[in-house]
């Protein structure tokens, strides 16, 4: 695949800086000096004006639209040539996602709408130009460009037939900050990622990446053959990392702490005028519940991304039967997966060409053996009988030689909690040592690599938080 023309890669950060701010603001949401922020330090938007014949508001559970626009005012010059952030705005939304909370708050569903997608909007007036147009095709993105945040809402509910909730829109700015004012965040990577695009470049194993690099790491897009893909399956690891720390810290309940972070995040966002300080704290309380187990993540379901129309380009058209099966599912309140079968992941090393030797790190009695032999029935080719290790184990890894980098990412793909670690010289077998975060059920299915050519994974599978793996 040739080098495109333009360079998308740099708004792609924009997704990702939505629902991190989404999140650090609900999560935030659980100390009483973020409900008083909410009130008088968010700006205020009519995201519902004039919206007619809407979906039906069944009462089940809470519809967000979070809408990304792609504001840099506030990015200092060194920064933007630092981090590859060059060229100008374009009062476009280039990021647009809808966060599903259940009825019971146990459950968050997060899905991104492609920003190329295929719509037929109604009759509306062309803020920009300040002329009425009739019906007519276009790209979902531009709807903000054209109406607003109505507009955008308005899409997506004709596509969807969900009704929102509320609306929040997040600039391009608040990334890094949010990022940096969490303390970071920790991804690992069985091999080198090098992008000369977003300047991304980091080792293999585990990184903990500050607001500039983090925003280089869910833009890049040329570290692999699999171009948007890749990038979404980052990006996608990106907020479940992400998630995993807010949740789990309670440096949040710190009142410091919480007005530093309510400071940054609120200060770049805008939200529809009914969204009351009182349900963002209930929002907060709810998701200091979550576990990995109970965050969804998924696309909306693609049939092509190269549908031609004309005066308009190349569109992303969705899978008109699978999209309605998902957001039926949201509409009822069930789980992404539900009636889903969690399907065997693809991984680049054929399992059964991957020697792996299993310790228990654990006070339990038969786990190693347990564990080995689920990875024998996975296809894995065991070196043989699982050992006990010498003292106990922290956490679960995958230790691993890096010339066999690929081998411990597929491994990976089947343990995507276990922590990975070089080993340079270590040779061609895996050591996964089990701690006590493991249970025989953190090992997921994986199959060989689709033949060439055949179809790739594209997003639309519902993953949960545990299961969106390493990249």
């Amino acid at each position: 695949m040739g080098v495109p023309s333009r360079r998308p890669g740099k708004r792609w950060g924009l997704r990702f800086a939505a629902a991190l701010s989404l999140l650090v603001l609900a999560v935030g949401g659980a100390g009483h000096l973020l409900l008083a922020r909410v009130g008088g330090g968010i700006d205020r938007v009519d995201a519902f004006e004039g919206l007619d014949d809407r979906p039906r508001d069944d009462g089940r559970g809470l519809n967000f639209l979070v809408v990304g626009t792609d504001r840099r005012d506030r990015i200092s010059e060194a920064d933007r040539a630092r981090y590859s952030l060059g060229g100008a705005p374009c009062n476009c939304a280039d990021t647009i996602m809808l966060v599903h909370l259940s009825g019971d708050r146990g459950r968050a569903s997060v899905v991104s709408i492609p920003r190329d997608s295929y719509v037929e909007f109604p009759p509306h007036t062309n803020k920009a130009l300040g002329e009425r147009l009739a019906s007519h095709a276009g790209k979902i993105n531009s709807a903000y460009a054209h109406g607003g945040p109505p507009l955008t809402v308005r899409a997506v509910e004709k596509m969807t037939g969900i009704h929102i909730d509320h609306y929040l829109e997040i600039d391009f700015s608040s990334f890094m900050k949010t990022v940096d004012v969490i303390g970071g965040v920790e991804i690992c990577s069985a091999r080198p990622l090098r992008d000369t695009y977003s300047g991304l470049d980091l080792p293999a194993g585990t990184s903990r990446l500050g607001g500039g690099e983090a925003l280089q790491y869910v833009r890049a897009r040329h570290v692999d053959g699999a171009s948007d893909l890749g990038r979404m399956r980052r990006q996608q690891l990106f907020l479940a990392a992400v998630m995993d720390k807010v949740s789990a810290t309670r440096t949040l309940l710190n009142p410091v702490r919480l007005r530093q972070v309510s400071g940054t995040v609120l200060g770049s966002v805008r939200a529809d005028s009914g969204l009351s300080g009182g349900e963002m704290l209930a929002l907060g309380r709810a998701m200091r519940h979550f576990s990995p187990s109970s965050s969804e993540f998924t696309t909306v379901p693609i049939a092509t991304q190269d549908h031609q129309v004309p005066g308009v380009g190349a569109t992303v058209l969705w899978d008109r039967a699978r999209a309605a099966g998902l957001f039926a599912r949201i509409r009822a309140d069930q789980p992404l997966s539900a009636g889903h079968k969690q399907a065997a992941e693809p991984v680049e090393v054929a399992p059964s060409s991957i020697r792996v030797q299993v310790v228990n790190g654990t006070a339990e009695p038969g786990l190693g053996t347990r564990a080995a032999q689920t990875l024998a029935r996975g296809g894995f080719a065991l070196t043989g009988p699982a050992r006990n290790a010498p003292s106990p184990a922290a956490h679960t890894t995958i230790t691993y030689d890096p010339r066999w980098d690929r081998s411990a990412s597929s491994l990976h793909t089947a343990l995507p909690t276990a922590r990975l670690i070089p080993s340079p010289g270590q040779g061609p077998v895996m050591k996964l040592t089990l701690g006590p975060d493991f249970t025989p059920t953190s090992i997921h299915g994986v199959r060989p690599p689709d033949p060439e050519g055949a179809d790739v994974w594209n997003g639309s599978e519902p993953r949960t938080e545990d299961r969106v793996g390493c990249a």
